[in-house]
């Protein structure tokens, strides 16, 4: 996805985003036009001028600042709401199959819950926006993002329908790995996701293999992180297989979250190919759409699962509502802060909030006592969850470090050294540029 875009793919209930927008990059552009003013106005106007520039640029930069700390502020926030929510969900499902061993039934459950998504979203537009429309307008016009035709049949089977399949298919496989091993393993292979995105991405969107550029020392550091980060989770993913010394159970319920983990990097990657990206209110349109047509077209497994004893319970009274309905409505509201958190913090944050379930998913295994703390598996979480903050660096990270310790260097040496730190700074910009033309182009 695109830098600084302010339209957002939708994410499976269990995936983690690399959203940005616009107004990051508008906080800059008003940070540089500020500056280029008060140069100007500087360079040609009285003391009484300049002096008026410099307060205009004081009262910019904080405005600017004040923002900045709002969305940290309100990222606080989202990394506390979106760990909980993952945390809870996880905990709860495992504690529901105590009482009603039936994931696939789970799994349909919540997933119709998506349907309140665009009605919520519609609420919020009334509110906000200055330009009201009735539902039908709003329908209609967030229907143009699957094309000039709108939401026809076609449609529906091409450009929905498979990625309902993925929902289901990733959420249902995450819950059968439940029943498997305990939820500290399936939250720490689940955040494999961002290293199968990153593969993916190579092999199905066909970008060009980010490790070719590796062999140039000045702008491999961005791009050596990303592969990196995917070593790590494969290696993570075999000590922790190593760690319960592959007995069968075990391996068969690593083997569901990797391929749940699987489903859920196919499905955000195979949406940038098709759809692109979408803004919030046609996100809230396909999510609703999808609740649906699971409601809708699914129905019939659950009754078929009951009749024949693969899911079956007495009556339905013995159903757990209060958990089924809890484990939905932690996953809605997981997927609300996911896909239009990005509105008011940065999406980095919404990814530490999810990473950060892990080690909450561990003290609550430790109070239960149902897990084994190893060495081996103490190892393999923290692989995957070190390869999980890889992901989440910026592609220039490497260049902010050089362009950093330059500074560091020009305060500390002295005034006659001032050409050759210049003469750094300047190879520094041009390993840069090679940088920003190789990934612009890519």
């Amino acid at each position: 996805m695109k830098k600084h875009s302010a339209r957002v793919a939708p994410l499976s209930a269990c995936n983690s985003p690399v959203l940005t927008l616009t107004k990051v990059e508008g906080e800059d552009r008003i940070r540089e036009n500020v500056v280029g003013t008060t140069d100007a106005q500087s360079a040609g106007a009285a003391a009484g001028a300049e002096s008026g520039s410099n307060r205009r640029k004081l009262h910019c930069c904080i405005r600017v600042t004040t923002v900045q700390v709002q969305k940290a502020l309100w990222g606080v926030a989202m990394v506390i709401c979106v760990c909980s929510s993952w945390a809870g969900s996880t905990q709860l499902a495992k504690l529901t199959f105590k009482q009603f061993d039936a994931p696939f039934t789970l799994t349909w459950f919540a997933t119709s819950w998506n349907c309140l998504f665009f009605p919520l979203y519609y609420i919020g537009h009334v509110c906000k926006s200055p330009e009201r429309q009735t539902p039908r307008q709003r329908f209609r016009e967030c229907c143009r993002f699957f094309g000039d035709d709108g939401l026809t049949p076609k449609v529906f089977l091409t450009k929905i329908a498979p990625f309902g399949l993925l929902w289901i298919l990733t959420n249902y496989l995450y819950l059968q790995a439940l029943r498997k091993i305990n939820t500290t393993d399936v939250s720490a292979l689940f955040c494999c996701n961002k290293a199968f995105v990153f593969l993916l991405s190579w092999i199905v969107l066909r970008d060009r293999f980010m490790g070719v550029r590796c062999l140039d020392v000045c702008s491999n550091a961005g791009d050596l992180g990303q592969i990196v980060a995917a070593i790590l989770a494969i290696a993570g993913i075999v000590m922790m297989t190593y760690a319960d010394g592959f007995h069968s159970h075990s391996v068969i319920g690593i083997t569901l979250v990797v391929a749940s983990a699987s489903m859920s990097a196919l499905y955000k990657v195979l949406f940038k190919m098709v759809l692109g990206s979408a803004k919030f209110g046609e996100a809230a349109l396909f999510l609703s759409i999808v609740g649906s047509a699971n409601f809708v077209f699914l129905s019939f497994v659950p009754v078929i699962l009951y009749f024949s004893h693969v899911e079956y319970i007495g009556s339905l009274g013995d159903i757990p509502w209060a958990y089924l309905c809890g484990v939905a409505g932690l996953q809605f509201a997981f997927n609300v802060l996911v896909n239009f958190g990005i509105a008011i913090t940065y999406p980095t944050l919404i990814s530490i909030g999810i990473v950060l379930s892990v080690p909450v998913n561990a003290m609550v295994d430790l109070y239960t006592c149902e897990i084994n703390f190893n060495t081996v598996r103490l190892i393999a979480v923290f692989i995957i969850f070190l390869g999980f903050l890889m992901l989440l660096l910026p592609e220039d990270w490497d260049q902010c470090i050089i362009q950093l310790s330059t500074k560091l260097r020009k305060r500390d040496e002295p005034a006659e050294g001032s050409g050759e730190v210049g003469a750094t700074t300047g190879l520094n910009w041009r390993g840069r540029a090679r940088t920003s033309m190789s990934t612009f182009a890519h």
